[in-house]
């Protein structure tokens, strides 16, 4: 019989909640229960076993921290909150019992197959990590810091996504946005219009706005978003990690998370920020020169371009000496074009078939489709593409399904914040990368451990197949195939091109304020300053070229020291794998089918089924290098 796909309410998703996640967590007690009962089991039916509670718990996790963070009742999001509290709960029990970890300790692995035998490595590693070895005081602390860091990241991440700050400016001050923008913007019965933290207002403002008082109003707002209660909370959660980390061993909790990392260590980590910082500096300043000069064609007394100002004059310039206008572009990126370009590129890329199904969802305006390969389902994705009061924040894949071969068929869930109309072009290469991640969760969810499924790499490695498929986006015949203006005209090539020329021109300046934001994340975390906006400043002024609004508190507002913690490293370290692997494609024909259908075979559907660095090796017939990453910078490539 065929694997049917999750089976959705039509309503009362707080029932299917609570079901879901409290009848999944049963069954993971009971096999822990099962495993510790002294039957006689061999290595792999012991590992079978594991694999059941494993995929249960999961099943548990991924429902509720998805729910959590888009359902649109607030009462819905808090009970996914609450069991996710439980499903992590269990995970830390299971990982501090003595005698389950005894059941793994004693197996032999000499029958095993490879993956098997990973499996087991993996997991041991799992019960010292935590606190499996450690005596009955320790493990109870342990349980009771594992439990709050829970909390605190589910609060943290709650105060940004629902702190919606905004300014309220007159209509004239709209000057440089565009014309739908404006139309979408109304003023109010006090004669002012209302503009939002949110994604789809602070973008565009930020970027068009002539106002430049304006744009420091709103992009002090935006970073003002979670202040002052995540202030407190980051100091507790920074604590709490390192007190977790040297409770188990580790120098400090940047070392203690990069163990399961490609990196290996935290020093490794502060020597990649500086590695990639120094070899981007003279690009970096150059393009912040860039910046600065034609800021003095508005103001002779500038001195500095602040994060107000880069947005904005990074669109003059490109529009002055690329002859590329933002505004002009977005005539050819009708959202429900763009949507239908992305399935069909993807789908004719790596051999699939979207099927539109109507399915229940928790929100109107999510479209659900079933992914077929060879004309079998392998799994079911949903798109959830637009903002509405609630609703995380920014742009994610979500699991709600793992797959697992002959079990249950992988579930994923595309969250983003793009306008109904016209888009950005940097939005569709948002969409496109973003949707790499949906489709390793899809195409890794044929695995036969729940361990290894879809997007289970090592976290340094996740980024890179999504920055890959952003490369599809930038093709100028591919992007001919879907991207046309009311008249039904084509993007002319030579546009796409200068696009590209016009992108790449600040690379320098991206790779710098990316390395900051990495800075930002490893050094919070290895210091634990007790002034965060002193060392956010501090950390600004070394690695950014892009000057810090003063008085502002990013960190407040950025979400990523939840998920990532201490290694936001892993975007640049993803990326520069990422170009290795571009290197491997046929620039002229990105649709080769060959070398696609190896990276499909070799790179995401393996999932975690090997490290990441050996999936590489497989797909380039060699270690990954640094040597494409270098010439992209140079702009060599």
């Amino acid at each position: 019989m065929p694997v049917e796909p999750l089976a959705l309410p039509a309503d009362d998703w707080a029932t299917f909640v609570a079901e879901r996640a409290d009848s999944s967590l049963a069954q993971a007690c009971e096999v822990v229960d099962r495993l510790k009962d002294g039957a006689d089991r061999t290595p792999l039916e012991t590992l079978e076993l594991w694999n059941v509670g494993e995929t249960a718990i999961r099943n548990a996790a991924s429902v509720t921290e998805l729910l959590s963070e888009v359902h649109p009742d607030s009462s819905v999001r808090a009970l996914a909150e609450d069991r996710m509290q439980d499903a992590a709960a269990l995970v830390t029990a299971r990982d501090q019992d003595r005698a389950l970890y005894e059941v793994f300790a004693t197996l032999d692995p000499s029958g095993l197959d490879a993956e098997a035998a990973r499996l087991l490595v993996l997991t041991l590693r799992d019960f010292r990590r935590g606190g499996v070895d450690r005596d009955d005081a320790t493990r109870a602390r342990l349980s009771e810091i594992a439990a709050r860091i829970t909390v605190i990241e589910q609060e943290f991440s709650r105060n940004v996504r629902d702190d919606v700050r905004s300014i309220r400016i007159s209509p004239e001050r709209l000057d440089g946005l565009p014309e739908d923008f404006r139309v979408a913007h109304p003023a109010g019965d006090d004669g002012l219009v209302e503009i939002t933290t949110d994604y789809p207002d602070f973008r565009p403002f930020r970027t068009y706005a002539h106002d430049r008082a304006a744009r420091e109003e709103l992009s002090r707002a935006y970073a003002a978003r979670g202040w002052p209660a995540n202030d407190a909370l980051l100091h507790e959660l920074l604590d709490l990690r390192h007190e977790q980390a040297t409770m188990l061993g580790y120098p400090s909790w940047p070392d203690f998370d990069a163990e399961t990392k490609m990196i290996g260590t935290g020093d490794a980590i502060a020597e990649f920020i500086d590695h990639i910082s120094d070899l981007s500096a003279d690009r970096a300043n150059a393009d912040a020169e860039a910046l600065l000069a034609r800021a003095r064609q508005d103001d002779p007394e500038a001195t500095t371009i602040t994060s107000a100002d880069s947005e904005y004059y990074g669109e003059l310039v490109r529009r002055e000496q690329y002859d590329v206008d933002a505004q002009d572009v977005r005539q050819y990126f009708d959202f429900a074009r763009v949507r239908a370009g992305l399935l069909s590129v993807t789908g004719r890329l790596f051999g699939l078939e979207y099927r539109a199904v109507d399915a229940p969802a928790w929100a109107s305006d999510v479209t659900s489709y079933d992914v077929l390969q060879r004309g079998e389902r392998i799994g079911r994705i949903h798109l959830d593409l637009h903002p509405r009061e609630g609703k995380y924040k920014h742009a994610a894949q979500f699991d709600l399904v793992s797959g697992v071969r002959g079990v249950q068929l992988p579930e994923g869930v595309l969250v983003c914040n793009f306008p109904r109309g016209l888009m950005e072009h940097e939005q569709v290469k948002t969409l496109f990368h973003e949707f790499g991640h949906l489709l390793h969760h899809v195409l890794g969810g044929d695995q036969t451990w729940a361990r290894f499924s879809g997007v289970a790499t090592e976290w340094d490695f996740v980024e890179a197949p999504s920055q890959m498929l952003e490369e599809w986006a930038w093709d100028a015949s591919i992007l001919r195939s879907f991207a046309v203006n009311p008249a039904d005209e084509a993007i002319p090539a030579d546009l796409v091109s200068r696009m590209r020329e016009a992108a790449d021109s600040d690379r320098g300046r991206w790779v710098r304020t990316q390395m900051f934001y990495a800075a930002v994340s490893y050094r919070l975390h290895q210091d634990r300053p007790a002034d965060h906006d002193a060392a956010v400043a501090e950390l600004s002024d070394r690695y950014s070229v892009i000057a810090r609004l003063p008085d502002t508190h990013m960190q407040s507002g950025f979400g990523h020291l939840t998920g990532y913690s201490s290694a936001y490293y892993t975007y640049m370290w993803s990326l520069v794998i990422a170009k290795d692997m571009f290197s491997a494609f046929d620039r002229d024909d990105l649709f080769e089918p060959g070398i696609a259908g190896r990276y499909r075979d070799e790179i995401l559907a393996r999932g975690g089924a090997a490290d990441a660095a050996d999936l590489v090796a497989s797909l380039l017939g060699r270690p990954y290098s640094f040597d494409a990453f270098g010439k992209w910078l140079a702009g060599e490539a």
